[in-house]
């Protein structure tokens, strides 16, 4: 099947100085930007809660900005809220920082609420990766009287008693987790409007493992297809490849970056799929040029290139048409990562169709002058001695 019916004569390569000076300023902003603001980590990579609410039908109508507001008129901070599914299934993720209840500001209120029972009680240094407060006394107290002491500092899910240490009588208090948190922000005058149909947590450690195992796996792709690329292609090519991959990979950041849409498992995936897209791309496009560097020899890089991308335009056009087309419908009718994955491929399929045609073609371009320039730098001085 073909699109274009009669051959093109596009210069596209007479563009190429334009292009690549876009593409540069662009692509060291974006890098300045993450260097500065950094990405919109999502709980996949810094830990936290996330809670899907469903609210009943014969509730009031509720839209994400009501959820946002009923959570931080509970003194919850840093909330993002998101619609899923359609409007009047007024369904939401909820998703805030932490697992439980403890943190710094709340161990501390802790500590000070524990000290009225008695100003001999010692808190140790509270797990707060876990939700665990530990403090020991010189004398026995009622679990219920310890409840009721921190209960109005942080949630309480369970006080227990671990024994005697050193003379001294130990206790742990367990946080509840942060989804009894939005549970009771969300309810209205002491009732449920709604069901909490899931709860994830992920704890900070593992928040940390999974953002460099997610940032290790880029970079093993990048690796892999470096090797490849060195054995598909000559000097001439593969820089430009290489450069195209990555032009692609930062681009996609860009998106993340500028929209301040989460950055998580799901935007690596996206990333591994550009890439791959990316370097597929330029490699029919290199396929093609050495194809008609054989045919039209004699003729100049720069021509052979553009004769090479007008060949391979109606095949560009229809790949990464139906690629968009496929993306389109989970854009119009996907919600949440889905959403996001699909809108951060659709900007890697369009740069990296880009990339292509004038970041690699181009970059093969300069290697080919600069090998030209050096080979006439060292045929001169051979003439002149033949001369001499």
């Amino acid at each position: 099947m073909e699109i274009i019916k009669n051959k093109t004569n596009i210069d596209f390569i007479g563009k190429r100085k334009v292009a690549l000076f876009f593409s540069t300023a662009l692509n060291v902003a974006i890098l300045v930007g993450i260097a500065v603001a950094g990405f919109n980590w999502g709980i996949d990579f810094v830990g936290g809660t996330v809670v899907e609410l469903q609210f009943k039908p014969s509730a009031t109508k509720v839209d994400a900005e009501t959820v946002r507001r009923r959570a931080e008129s509970s003194g919850l901070h840093d909330v993002s809220v998101q619609g899923i599914g359609s409007p009047d299934e007024q369904s939401f993720l909820v998703r805030l920082g932490g697992t439980t209840q403890l943190t710094k500001e709340t161990a501390e209120a802790a500590d000070a609420a524990l000290k009225n029972l008695g100003s001999d009680v010692k808190v140790l240094s509270p797990d707060l990766d876990n939700g665990i407060l530990n403090f020991r006394s010189p004398r026995k107290l009622e679990l219920d009287a310890v409840k009721a002491a921190v209960g109005g500092t942080m949630g309480v899910k369970e006080v227990r008693e671990v024994g005697e240490v050193a003379g001294q009588f130990e206790y742990q208090v367990v946080a509840s987790g942060m989804a009894e948190k939005i549970t009771e922000a969300m309810s209205v005058n002491g009732g449920q409007d709604f069901e909490v149909r899931r709860t994830e947590y992920v704890g900070p450690q593992v928040g940390k493992q999974l953002r460099n195992k997610g940032v290790g796996s880029l970079l093993y792709a990048i690796l892999a297809i470096l090797v490849y690329v060195a054995f598909r292609f000559d000097f001439k090519f593969a820089p430009g490849a290489v450069m195209a991959m990555l032009h692609d990979a930062i681009m996609v950041a860009g998106y993340y970056l500028v929209s301040r849409r989460e950055f998580n498992l799901t935007s690596i995936a996206a990333l591994l799929t550009v890439i791959g897209y990316s370097v597929n791309d330029t490699i029919v496009i290199y396929d093609r040029i050495r194809e008609e560097m054989v045919k039209y020899k004699g003729k100049p890089l720069p021509e052979i290139i553009n004769i090479a991308v007008n060949d391979t335009l109606s095949r560009t056009i229809l790949t990464s048409g139906v690629t968009a087309l496929s993306l389109g419908g989970l854009l119009i009718f996907g919600v949440g990562e889905i959403w996001d994955f699909s809108m951060a491929m659709l900007v890697g399929i369009i740069v990296g169709t880009y990339s292509s045609v004038y970041i690699a073609s181009p970059l093969t371009i300069w290697l080919d002058e600069r090998e030209a320039a050096k080979a006439k730098g060292h045929a001169a001085p051979a003439q002149q001695e033949r001369t001499a």
